[in-house]
């Protein structure tokens, strides 16, 4: 069972939004074998229901979804879609990098791959720091896919090594 630290910004953390919220995100454990700390930041500011998810993997695999909308649970709702689809977009990547075990990649067999455009053009408006660890090229590349996110405005952001 995956711990989660789940922290409240302007908003009181109920019993049942951390429910809510370990229930919502705890499927995102389905498909590994070992999951770090679950990190959750819930914040309300100017109407708007932001949701924060970070969500570590073994093999140093990050993975972040951040949403905003007008209702909480919404927002919640629509962070986890949000990690599901990075899976299922990294899922071979993330098949080969766990042949040892780890991936349980049998639950992502009937799961469609979106693609994106190849010839769309992307702006970084924002990015982000964090420390890594050295990685193989294939491994660079799969983080490197996980951890671009288009943000709410239709522009992309980029988190960045801190080191």
């Amino acid at each position: 069972m995956a711990t989660f630290t789940v922290r409240g910004k302007n908003i009181e953390i109920t019993p049942s939004l951390r429910e809510y919220v370990e229930k919502r995100v705890g499927k995102v454990t389905k498909y590994f074998e070992n999951v770090g700390d679950i990190s959750v930041l819930l914040t309300v500011s100017k109407g708007r229901h932001i949701v924060e998810v970070t969500v570590p993997v073994q093999g140093g695999i990050l993975l972040r979804g951040e949403e905003a909308t007008m209702d909480m649970y919404t927002s919640i709702d629509l962070v986890v879609e949000k990690l599901e689809r990075q899976i299922h977009k990294q899922k071979t990547k993330l098949a080969r990098r766990f042949r040892g075990g780890g991936f349980k990649a049998e639950a992502l067999k009937a799961a469609p791959v979106e693609t994106a455009a190849d010839d769309d053009e992307y702006q970084v408006v924002k990015t982000k720091k964090f420390v890594v660890k050295p990685m193989d090229v294939q491994e660079a590349i799969m983080q490197m896919n996980l951890l671009v996110y288009k943000r709410t405005d239709g522009n992309y952001g980029l988190i960045e090594s801190g080191n």
